[in-house]
């Protein structure tokens, strides 16, 4: 398959007139086209991703002119029955048992499966002889699956800015290529430039800007690899120059945000291996304006529709970030994990367990990693439950988890200068068979202390509840307390509910990945991090009720904090809370334990109330680009 170098030639030839490059490149068409009749012929998928048969049908187009009449003929007619076998409506049996699947994913995944190939198809043959009926078929079904592509991206991103899954490998990966190819190759047919039409593609900054933590790290969510949590970044310059390009006339606020994030966060050229000439084409990058630094971010920001609220202390090494997974419309590459949450202070306190390894067979990835119990949530056991199935493979066993990864919501979420505080209703996300409440309440007071507050009902007073709390390394328990180490930073969690509950570590060598009464490895050949962690400790009640509240407070330090500050219960009428006694500060945070969602939080200097009111019911809206006033 010689589409990259073959593209690669047919821009030369081009540009130098040198018909030796002409030449290379018809040979190099026939050999890659061979190529891929042979993959169909032995069951065989030609690539995962259909960007070297885009890279050939634009050396196609290229050298078309110049190229014998029978040639581009039986070339264009081979390639185009090549592309109707791949379809999904193609040869039935493709990819069908030990073989390689062909990736015929559609316009709400990366779309660089075989059903992106109609467009650039339809484009390069359309009326000329070749099979004009259907060149054009593939031309209108092509432009009408990147418009549902467009359409399911700007829903994802809304106002506030993201991308079509939340998993970062994926997001700041491939899955911007299709936007660009696209936008290119309208340009270069019609000659206007639409990228305007869908601004949502420059918005991304917005998104980007707040799944960076220092050091170039991210929190891991989804089906992330969790090798060391670095940042995808290997593309993101290419990205960047992409949306200097295109949107630096009709976005420049966010350009100059993304010019400052090429500079500041992904320095680099962009990559040569990718798309071949493509740098060349972008030619109006040098009307994008300076880089405009963000300076201190706000504390926290909510992206209602990827269902993430972002949290921060500060802009930072020093700061506290926290993550908090609710409601969003993306099913792609999430886990069962609604209402999880992640915090890193100076390294990643608590963590999201596991790792999607290339090398996996199926079994970690689905039986683990994608399960609930991977995840810092609330299990409920219910004996003989069905499994939640996962797209890589089969699953074998449930552990009192949820089965569906999109099934929960925001309740409620406002952010000031003193606290953030997001509510999640994450019930439908469990059977009804099982739950009829699981809601969770997640105040953090800046710098450093979080209260969260989980509210389990079941069906039956028998089934088990869980809480979960993921650490990266062994963590110790010392009565109610949990402490634990990662990187220059350390975690303390002292549950207050149950009051008299059950702290039972698991993990460790042979149990790290527990699920259903056995370990899940990861594969053969794969180095266990500590970012896919240590394993977990289970807060549980020793007497089963039907409904059942955990109340948790989690503070963050530096190595040396020897002691978490002083902590104690607070009960009221149908109310239960902490009371923390933080330096010269006094914090009070109560929830309401029947009901609605409710809460009251004070904040105290001496006899100086900084802050005494109830919590919001409401969603504190937000849009467009979050920098400081």
């Amino acid at each position: 398959d010689y589409g990259e170098v073959v593209m690669n030639a047919a821009f030369v030839w081009k540009f130098t007139g040198d018909e030796a490059y002409l030449q290379l490149t018809r040979d190099l068409l026939d050999r890659s086209l061979a190529y891929y009749h042979d993959c169909v012929a032995n069951d065989n998928a030609v690539n995962w991703y259909s960007n070297t048969r885009i890279m050939a049908l634009a050396a196609f187009d290229w050298v078309y002119e110049q190229s014998p009449e029978d040639w581009r003929q039986q070339w264009g007619l081979s390639m185009l029955d090549h592309i109707a076998d791949v379809l999904p409506d193609g040869i039935p049996n493709l990819g069908r048992g030990d073989r390689i699947p062909p990736n015929r994913s559609g316009p709400t995944t990366g779309f660089y499966g075989t059903p992106s190939l109609m467009w650039y198809a339809g484009l390069a043959m359309l009326d000329e002889g070749i099979d004009d009926a259907r060149a054009l078929d593939y031309l209108v079904r092509g432009h009408d699956l990147y418009i549902q592509l467009l359409e399911h991206r700007r829903k994802a991103a809304g106002d506030d800015g993201g991308a079509a899954s939340a998993t970062l490998g994926y997001a700041f990966g491939a899955y911007p290529w299709a936007e660009f190819n696209f936008f290119h190759t309208w340009e270069s047919a019609t000659g206007e430039n639409i990228a305007g039409d869908w601004p949502y593609v420059a918005l991304f900054a917005n998104y980007v800007m707040w799944n960076y933590l220092p050091g170039g790290k991210e929190f891991g969510y989804g089906d992330a690899g969790h090798i060391d949590n670095d940042i995808s970044s290997w593309l993101m310059p290419q990205h960047i120059a992409q949306m200097m390009h295109f949107y630096s006339q009709v976005r420049p606020d966010w350009v100059a945000l993304m010019r400052y994030m090429r500079e500041e966060m992904f320095p680099g050229e962009y990559p040569p291996t990718t798309w071949g000439s493509n740098p060349l084409l972008l030619t109006r990058m040098d009307q994008a304006p300076p880089p405009m630094d963000p300076g201190d971010l706000p504390h926290a920001r909510h992206f209602e529709n990827m269902g993430q609220v972002f949290m921060r202390s500060g802009s930072g090494p020093e700061d506290t970030y926290a993550l908090f997974n609710a409601g969003g419309i993306l099913n792609q590459h999430r886990h069962y994990d609604n209402l999880n949450f992640w915090i890193y202070h100076r390294g990643f306190q608590t963590v999201d367990s596991g790792t999607r390894a290339k090398e996996d067979d199926g079994e970690h990835l689905q039986n683990y990693y994608a399960q609930t119990v991977a995840h810092n949530c609330v299990l409920i056991d219910m004996p003989d439950e069905p499994v939640s199935r996962y797209w890589n493979g089969t699953v074998h066993v449930q552990e009192g988890g949820q089965f569906q990864a999109v099934g929960s919501e925001v309740a409620a979420f406002e952010t000031g200068d003193l606290f953030t505080y997001a509510a999640g209703d994450g019930t439908e996300a469990y059977r009804p068979e099982k739950c009829e409440q699981c809601i969770r309440q997640m105040v953090f007071v800046y710098p450093d202390h979080f209260i969260i507050f989980d509210r389990v009902r079941s069906t039956e007073p028998d089934y088990r509840k869980r809480w979960l709390l993921h650490t990266a390394n062994e963590p110790q328990v010392d009565g109610m307390t949990i402490t634990a180490d990662q990187g220059e930073g350390r975690l303390f969690c002292r549950t207050l509910v149950p009051a008299n509950a059950e702290l039972t570590p698991v993990g460790g060598e042979g149990q790290r990945f527990m699920c259903g009464g056995r370990n899940w490895p990861v594969p053969e050949g794969v180095e266990v991090t500590e970012m896919m962690g240590w394993g977990r400790v289970e807060v549980s009640a020793p007497e089963e009720t039907t409904q059942q509240n955990f109340l948790h407070v989690i503070q963050v330090g530096d190595p040396d904090l020897q002691q978490m500050d002083a902590v104690e219960r607070i009960d009221g009428e149908a109310t239960v809370g902490a009371r923390i006694s933080a330096g010269d500060r006094t914090i009070e945070v109560s929830f309401a334990t029947e009901g609605p969602l409710a809460g009251h939080i004070r904040i105290a200097r001496g006899d100086e109330a900084l802050v005494d009111r109830d919590l919001t019911r409401q969603v504190q809206p937000q849009d467009g680009l979050a920098t400081p006033e």
